[in-house]
């Protein structure tokens, strides 16, 4: 903890002036962090000044780590994405002792997870924070050029099953269990998911064979390794996925269990489809962290975040979730299902497919070929004294017809529907078939959401923009003409692409009685669209402009998801 009698010495040491200390416990108050810290993130003082000063405080000796030649074994010792986390790199092992050159030495808790995840005692040094991005970074190219020498090693075609054999089990199973092969298929699992990604992909072509990562909701491409190589590749695959080998004609499905760096159990969900030059692989990595969000983390203004936990919290009634795949539909739902699960209260899902395992929730997973269909579900689940009871998709008239029984019986029914907007849902379903008096009684509120990715805090550029075209989308003149809007930059920590992670946009509308009277009346979508806006519903546009004026997102990404 910091004293006065620090920052004095501090101020000494450096020779700051009145004004400077003045501005510095301006913002060290602000940021609620230590005078020096202040006095690095305001540039009064250097990197290398800040270095110095807390080595002696806290009487650790300083290093470099980017001059040092850090092996590959204590580089993998840990994911690079936990380096960069906790601003630490390992240089040293002596006698089960981890030598750590650390921008924060002090940070009891970062340490700590070192310690348990590595099993040795940290040992502590002081070094700047460029010096620790540089070596991370240098990490990060050597793991590039590991990549390049398992290709290299594959071009020679050794590995490739003998001409006229593809189909036959022997050898697939043995070009499978070749060592570049398996080294090429664990680099690029663990590269998929030390970069965060949501999906790969991995395409063959006639003279081609991509792999691309669903990066923040974009897809990337990242290699492309020797087409000679794709059977030997995706029968590897297959034989962890416990997949028929010889089986090309047919698609196929299956699971992959896997852990992150840090030990926590992965799951990548197992998709392959016969396609004109072969066969192509989609693994969605099922990551159990993204359960860990609630609802106040999904990035609701205040008024969707009101609309939607008031319906929740009605002990009837039903609650759409609309979007196109990829929305983020299925985590809006189950953070609204955490916040209902208690011990009092029976939960029932019925998924297609189910994407995470819900502790205390009975999930069940569609199987249509065997007569498992949505409202065959929905039908048994009135007869397991459900309380609330989640649809994963209302596709058709019967299951929204059970669906809309139950939320009239008596129970809480949560469900997604495709559609583009929130207003378009009451619509949606009267076209399905249902009356419009059930739909205008049972619907308690409705709400539309996308995905738009987050600019990177590190790299974000302030850029002055056209207040005309801000006006032209959707702003007030006077927002458009005060408005900061950043554009993305590139750096390491997000793999250049100016963007790390995505947040939600959204728009709810409560089913309120002049909504059922619209809806009885037959009102189209545009109508329902108004009178909701009128009742202050904040529309996705709306939504998006908030974020983008707050610095969380761009022009282009609102744009492109909202439409131009």
């Amino acid at each position: 903890m910091q004293t006065s009698s620090m920052t004095e010495e501090f101020i000494s040491q450096v020779k700051l002036e009145p004004e400077q200390v003045r501005i510095i416990r301006s913002e060290q108050a602000r940021q609620r962090i230590d005078f020096p810290r202040a006095a690095l993130m305001y540039g009064a003082v250097s990197e290398e000044q800040y270095r110095d000063f807390m080595a002696r405080h806290l009487g650790l000796p300083v290093v470099d780590p980017y001059r040092l030649g850090i092996s590959r074994e204590i580089q993998d010792l840990l994911d690079t994405s936990v380096w960069v986390r906790h601003r630490a790199v390992p240089f040293f092992i002596h006698e089960n002792r981890l030598f750590l050159a650390c921008f924060e030495p002090d940070n009891i808790a970062a340490l700590d997870d070192i310690q348990f995840m590595t099993g040795m005692q940290a040992v502590p040094h002081m070094a700047t924070l460029s010096s620790i991005r540089k070596a991370t970074d240098n990490f990060a190219e050597q793991f590039t050029e590991s990549l390049r020498d398992i290709l290299s090693g594959m071009e020679t075609g050794e590995h490739t099953p003998p001409e006229g054999e593809e189909n036959k089990t022997a050898p697939a199973l043995e070009a499978a269990s070749q060592a570049p092969v398996v080294r090429m298929v664990n680099v690029i699992i663990s590269e998929a998911i030390r970069k965060k990604a949501s999906d790969i992909h991995i395409e063959p072509y006639e003279q081609d064979f991509r792999v691309r990562f669903r990066l923040d909701g974009m897809l990337t491409e990242v290699m492309r390794p020797p087409i000679r190589m794709k059977n030997a590749l995706i029968s590897r695959l297959k034989i962890m996925a416990h997949l028929t080998i010889a089986e090309k004609r047919m698609p196929q499905d299956g699971r992959i269990k896997a852990r992150t760096p840090q030990g926590d159990p992965l799951e990548l969900r197992v998709s392959i489809l016969p396609t004109l030059f072969g066969e192509k692989v989609v693994l969605r990595i099922m990551d159990k962290s993204m359960l860990r969000i609630n609802m106040q983390d999904l990035g609701l203004e205040e008024h969707s975040y009101n609309v939607f936990e008031s319906a929740i919290k009605k002990p009837y009634g039903m609650v759409l979730v609309t979007g196109p795949t990829g929305s983020g539909k299925t985590t809006t739902l189950y953070s609204a299902l955490m916040e209902l699960n208690q011990v009092g209260v029976n939960i029932s899902t019925v998924e297609d497919p189910v994407e995470f395992s819900l502790e205390g929730v009975n999930q069940v997973q569609v199987q249509e070929g065997v007569g498992l269909t949505f409202a065959s579900v929905l039908r048994s689940f009135l007869r397991q004294d459900p309380d609330i009871i989640l649809v994963g998709e209302i596709r058709d008239l019967e299951t929204a017809a059970i669906a809309i029984k139950a939320a009239l019986t008596g129970h809480l029914v949560l469900a997604t529907l495709h559609t583009n907007d929130a207003s378009s849902a009451l619509t949606r379903l009267i076209n399905m078939g249902v009356d419009g008096f059930l739909v205008a009684s049972s619907v308690n509120a409705i709400m539309s959401q996308r995905l738009v990715r987050r600019l990177c805090s590190a790299c974000r550029v302030l850029k002055r923009h056209d207040p005309q075209k801000l006006e032209a989308m959707g702003m007030l003149p006077d927002e458009a003409e005060q408005a900061k809007i950043y554009i993305p930059g590139g750096c390491q920590e997000c793999n250049y692409t100016g963007y790390s992670g995505r947040t939600g946009i959204y728009e709810a509308i409560p089913v309120t009685s002049r909504i059922q009277e619209l809806v009885l009346a037959g009102k189209s979508d545009l109508e329902l669209k108004k009178a909701a806006i009128e009742d202050g519903m904040i529309s996705m546009r709306r939504s998006g402009l908030n974020k983008m004026l707050h610095g969380e997102t761009s022009v282009q990404e609102v744009l492109r998801t909202t439409g131009d």
